[in-house]
């Protein structure tokens, strides 16, 4: 019997789309990869997951795990083999329990992350992952790429905000670690295989994920500065001066404001003239959000930094954040750009910027160069357009990824912050991971994975 037909018996019909039904599976979110598969399945439960991997591992099928499709590296697209299935999440979503007392939620890894974030509302709590797509990404996508966002300053990412796993692996086994416990010291921590795994060790199907109290007040400001190094200054003032309240600090650079102000003109602007560079601040507590933000307006004010704008309304500060979120689509509507997810430690963020630029600028004078990101945790959005080639920037990927990686490795930062390796950064990834580390993963994936089924052709 073939796989389809053995596949057809399993589920349920809407559970197998085929034909054009399956075009948007196989075009990742930017558009740049685009694969073919035999089958788009969409499991309902835990058992449909495990039943499809046991399938899929008795006749050698390759499967792609894919939650909401908005990563950025080509992790969830398929290679255009069309072998493979792609297995998607999305009618895994429920949201299966809320522990108000623990400070946990236990959710179907094809949640989306915004109906994590209402339904711990709903309860008085906070779910604090926060990033442009959470009213698109899901739990699973999330977790296979360890994803931040804004407010990883303070309560870091997945990896921080997550307890426990449900992993159905390659061979259909299912390992139930749905854990709600802080501490558990009885051996090895095996969730941690799993996030930012991006598919290739399993399928993550549901998880138990942390909560914070929800906090009363917010205080927002945008504020001028006239460098990156003034930027982490600031930072550092800060935290000096009112310590774990600041959750989210973001830097803008002026190309930011300008990108903007042409492609994105039904947002109202801040600044009459954008400054060199500006800080997207918000303070989070209990109590009142004027006397939050009138300490914040004190603290900016006893460290120099007093041309700033303080959002005086939730308002005025929900239109501060949603000018930082269209910053992509402002890049998006100016054309194709070569784009970075990296990191360094805080402290290097200023000269990492003036090295980077000069050294890219020697390369390709006319370049135009966008940077923003949370400098709160030393993760930049390095964006560089070379005039308007669109696609055709492509051809100098390389090159320009090789004059920002090795700066990049000079300050002892990463490649990837927080979109994962997938395809787009599988061939960088041996130069900049040691011979040790690619041969430790290359053993874990190996174990879990003899056959090579899971998400073949990403990260390693």
């Amino acid at each position: 019997m073939s796989f389809m037909t053995e596949l057809a018996a399993l589920l349920d019909p809407a559970g197998i789309l085929t034909g054009a039904q399956i075009d948007g599976y196989l075009l990742d979110n930017r558009r740049r990869y685009h694969g073919a598969a035999q089958a788009v399945v969409r499991p309902r439960s835990t058992a449909e997951v495990a039943a499809v991997m046991k399938l899929a591992h008795a006749h050698g099928v390759p499967v792609v795990p894919q939650g909401g499709n908005t990563g950025n590296c080509g992790a969830a697209t398929p290679d255009g083999s069309g072998t493979a299935i792609v297995l998607s999440l999305e009618r895994m979503n429920r949201v299966l329990a809320v522990d108000a007392d623990n400070n946990t939620i236990t959710v179907d890894a094809g949640t989306v992350v915004a109906d994590v974030q209402a339904a711990a509302r709903a309860a008085g709590r906070l779910f604090a992952a926060d990033w442009g797509a959470v009213g698109s990404a899901r739990i699973g996508g999330a977790l296979g790429t360890n994803a931040g966002g804004v407010n990883v300053l303070h309560y870091g990412n997945m990896r921080e905000l997550t307890l426990g796993l449900e992993v159905v692996l390659a061979d259909g086994t299912v390992w139930d670690g749905l854990r709600g416990l802080r501490k558990d010291n009885t051996g090895y921590d095996l969730k941690q295989l799993f996030i930012g795994s991006e598919g290739t060790l399993g399928v993550i199907t549901a998880a138990v994920l942390k909560l914070s109290p929800q906090l009363s007040a917010q205080a927002t400001a945008l504020v001028a500065v006239d460098s990156a190094e003034a930027s982490v200054r600031l930072l550092r003032g800060l935290q000096d001066q009112v310590g774990e309240r600041v959750t989210s600090f973001e830097l803008v650079s002026r190309r930011c404001w300008e990108l903007l102000a042409e492609h994105c003109p039904e947002l109202p602007q801040p600044f009459d003239a954008p400054p060199a560079w500006s800080v997207l601040v918000e303070l989070s507590d209990g109590g009142s959000s004027l006397a939050l933000t009138e300490r914040l307006a004190e603290a900016l004010f006893a460290l120099g930094f007093d041309d700033a704008l303080l959002a005086q309304s939730v308002t005025e500060a929900q239109d501060f954040w949603r000018l930082r979120e269209h910053i992509p689509e402002s890049q998006r509507r100016r054309g194709t750009s070569i784009k970075h997810d990296i990191a360094v430690p805080v402290s290097h963020i200023p000269a990492f910027m003036v090295e980077a630029e000069t050294a890219l600028k020697a390369a390709f004078p006319d370049l135009d160069l966008v940077a923003f990101g949370h400098v709160g945790d030393g993760n930049l959005h390095y964006n560089v357009f070379l005039g308007d080639l669109g696609k055709g920037v492509y051809d100098h990927e390389p090159a320009v990824n090789a004059i920002v990686y090795e700066v990049v490795a000079r300050h002892q930062g990463t490649i990837s912050a927080e979109h994962g390796v997938g395809q787009l950064k599988r061939d960088q990834l041996p130069l900049y991971r040691s011979e040790i580390e690619l041969n430790l993963m290359r053993t874990i994936k190996a174990a879990l994975d003899p056959q090579g089924i899971m998400n073949p052709g990403k990260v390693l």
